[in-house]
């Protein structure tokens, strides 16, 4: 298991990256979350151009294939683009940039329209279709045991993912601790869901709080991998302990939930008369919702649904910091004084605070600002060693502001948060509708 982890490493010359980006869809004309059945009909649309291949479970359209990508839908219905592996943001942008044209020519005759926020900014829980998916009414039921959000999490939230690679096993748990850190600057930074139910949460990303609230077993920080020492078993440890959802055999989901059998377990005893494969292991830590994920990529998960034309700033500071090795070390600098005690504090108040959030006798408005004068750094240098002729830090532009001022998205939406309902709607297509994908 160890092994296929460590099996995902990379030379550095074949470093890519990849960008996972949740939208919400929702009705034109009311703000509602669209039904499944009118987001079964934009996947057909989207099928019908010749450039998807349909998925398909017990008869249902549930996801597309292309050439290098593809689209799925996440329980609630949110469409995601799972980008190309790209050697650089640019090529990011364009297959970004070419799934929002196609999405946005086929939903206009549908009444749709795609929102880049954290969470389904009026719908309420109840309102919301589940997408027919096995999977997902295995998760539904056991998730009702292990927090009050889970559902919520499943059904009303959309964020944003970075997909990294590493060199060896070092790089990768050197890696992994840094974008451990970076977790409460991207829920403060890149904070844009401060509703829930048409009402102001009180958080800045309501996400955020939704997340931890959903499986304490398997979702926030992994403090083991701050161990000195730390190497891939304590992942793998880690991973070995959460309890199963589910193993696939024959065609259908064998549901594991009823007795709470960790993995660890299951290699020992196995389950129904199976014994425990590679694809089972792959399948759990698929399961797994850590803010930092090893499957066998590195993948960041704690950013916002963000506006198109910022989307792919998430990606540009991860790279420009964790693909650098002076920006990284210098990034692990601005916590050397915080314990892991007070980093949990400042991850539990990142999604409330945003920016304010206190770490140390700074904020992460400072970091903020620190982080991109390094990503800037990281990506020229990066650029001059690979002899590339693209400009990333461009990417960075957008959010150059929100780190300056230190009022990040979901202030200035809230700002905005009044009037008629038509008022509001109207708020949330200037601030975060999908019209194209932005400068």
């Amino acid at each position: 298991m160890r092994a296929f982890l460590a099996a995902g490493a990379r030379p550095r010359q074949q470093w890519g990256v990849g960008a996972e980006m949740e939208k919400l869809v929702v009705d034109a004309e009311t703000g509602e979350a669209a039904s499944y059945q009118r987001i079964e009909m934009l996947l057909k649309r989207l099928a019908e151009s010749g450039s998807w291949q349909p998925i398909r479970e017990k008869g249902r359209l549930i996801g597309l294939v292309g050439r290098d990508s593809s689209v799925s839908l996440e329980p609630g219905g949110q469409l995601e683009l799972s980008g190309a592996l790209c050697p650089d943001l640019y090529c990011c942008r364009s297959d970004f940039c070419r799934h929002v044209s196609e999405i946005i020519q086929a939903a206009r005759p549908l009444g749709l329209l795609f929102l880049g926020l954290g969470v389904q900014p009026f719908t309420s829980l109840e309102q919301i279709d589940w997408l027919p998916k096995p999977r997902y009414a295995v998760m539904r039921a056991y998730m009702e045991q292990t927090g009050d959000m889970g559902q919520n999490m499943m059904k009303q939230s959309a964020g944003l993912q970075v997909n990294l690679d590493f060199s060896d096993e070092a790089d990768c748990i050197d890696k992994m601790q840094v974008a451990q850190l970076l977790a409460p600057l991207f829920y403060a930074l890149f904070a844009n869901s401060p509703l829930l139910d048409g009402r102001p949460s009180g958080y800045l990303s309501t996400r955020g709080e939704i997340w931890s609230r959903t499986d304490r077993d398997r979702v926030g920080l992994i403090p083991q991998l701050f161990d000195e020492g730390a190497d891939l078993t304590n992942y793998v440890d880690y991973a070995l302990d959460v309890p199963m959802y589910f193993i696939a055999r024959e065609g259908r989901l064998l549901d594991m939930t009823g007795e709470r059998f960790s993995f660890r377990r299951y290699l020992a005893e196995g389950f129904a008369g199976f014994q425990a494969t590679l694809a089972d292991w792959d399948l759990h830590l698929s399961t797994l919702f850590p803010e930092v994920r090893l499957r066998p990529q590195i993948e960041l998960r704690s950013a916002d649904s963000l506006p198109p034309g910022l989307t792919l700033s998430v990606a540009a500071l991860a790279k420009g910091l964790l693909y650098d090795d002076a920006a990284r070390g210098d990034f692990r600098k601005l916590f050397h004084s915080v314990g892991r005690a007070a980093l949990q504090e400042v991850y539990r108040q990142s999604w409330r605070l945003g920016l304010r959030t206190p770490v140390g006798s700074h904020t992460l408005r400072d970091v903020a600002r620190q982080a991109l004068i390094l990503a800037r750094e990281g990506l020229v240098r990066q650029q001059r060693h690979s002899g590339g002729h693209f400009d990333e830090t461009l990417f960075l532009d957008g959010i150059e502001d929100i780190a300056e001022s230190g009022v990040t998205l979901a202030e200035r939406l809230l700002g905005h948060w009044h009037g008629s309902r038509r008022q509001r709607l109207d708020a949330l297509k200037e601030h975060c509708g999908f019209e194209d994908c932005g400068p």
